[in-house]
């Protein structure tokens, strides 16, 4: 049976929140029915026992993957790999304590049917009411920011609840930057700039205790992130090949020359094959096998085509 839905599950220290995310996301992994959906956890280096827990808690499933990083390399580097390995043809992230109510991701993977990125969104009236003054005023202010240096509309950039189509997901994999929490308001300026469709899913957020998120300490860095997105010059190596290549094609000739995680971007005059910013090495065979030419390619040539996963 084909997978159907993947979920992405990026844990930094969640040895003591797995379980409980569990808990709550087993009766909606029996609604996507778990023959036909995958977890995979990517351990972002935690200190802890984390990954020995995700194996405890999500082993019993007959398609899980469990990754866990060297080091800790942020947020964001972590859901970009976990995408990179995803096969379901509907991608959802979640946290690790599931405080977005998983009841909503049946609706969200429904809604990429017709739509390539559903993030949930927790904003009511305007903005985000955390339990904490000092959070929501920082929310809001960041918010300001995140319009102001990626020109999104969405509010709730934050909520770690998102759908994708999995080509759409694959390309914003490779060409997204920011490794830190900053990642997810990159993830809606590079959206945005390849006009892919955006439909917010209003979600119900439980706020659960042990965030690895710290106002004090990580805002400066976001701010830094936030800025250097629009100054940012967005481009990978790509193989050009004819529009109507054949997909499985490409992915044995990847699959042999060990690279994964790419992405066909079809236009009506070609096809561009994504490749990774260190893949350049590999697509040269991949050039050569199917008369393709290496080179690169930015957002502008790859927006407003169609995207489908390798």
């Amino acid at each position: 049976m084909d997978l159907a839905t993947s979920i992405v599950i990026p844990a930094l220290n969640e040895s003591s929140r797995l379980l409980e995310g569990y808990r709550r996301l087993a009766p909606t992994l029996e609604e996507f029915g778990v023959d036909c959906t995958e977890v995979i956890v990517i351990d972002d280096g935690s200190s802890d026992d984390t990954l020995r827990v995700a194996n405890h808690v999500y082993g019993h499933l007959p398609h899980t993957l469990f990754v866990q990083q060297p080091t800790n390399f942020g947020k964001g580097a972590a859901v970009r790999l976990g995408i990179a390995l995803a096969r379901g043809a509907a991608v959802v992230v979640a946290d690790a304590d599931m405080a977005i109510r998983p009841q909503h991701l049946p609706e969200m993977v429904e809604r990429l049917a017709h739509c390539a990125l559903v993030p949930g969104s927790r904003a009511h009236d305007g903005s985000i009411h955390y339990d904490q003054w000092l959070r929501t005023h920082a929310g809001d202010l960041f918010h300001v920011l995140v319009r102001h240096y990626t020109g999104t509309t969405v509010r709730d950039t934050q909520c770690g609840a998102k759908g994708f189509q999995i080509g759409p997901a694959r390309v914003l994999a490779l060409l997204g930057m920011i490794n830190g929490f900053a990642y997810d308001a990159e993830t809606f300026y590079l959206a945005d700039r390849l006009g892919l469709s955006i439909e917010p899913l209003a979600v119900t957020w439980d706020d659960v205790g042990g965030s690895s998120v710290r106002v004090g300490r990580d805002s400066w860095r976001m701010i830094q992130a936030l800025r250097s997105i629009p100054r940012t010059r967005y481009e990978n190596p790509v193989v050009e090949l004819s529009p109507d290549v054949n997909a499985a094609e490409i992915g044995a000739r990847a699959r042999q020359a060990r690279v994964q995680g790419l992405a066909l971007a079809r236009g009506a005059a070609n096809t561009l094959l994504v490749l990774p910013r260190d893949g350049a090495l590999s697509g040269l065979g991949i050039a050569s096998a199917f008369d393709g030419v290496l080179r690169t390619a930015g957002l502008e040539e790859l927006r407003g085509r169609v995207f489908e996963a390798v």
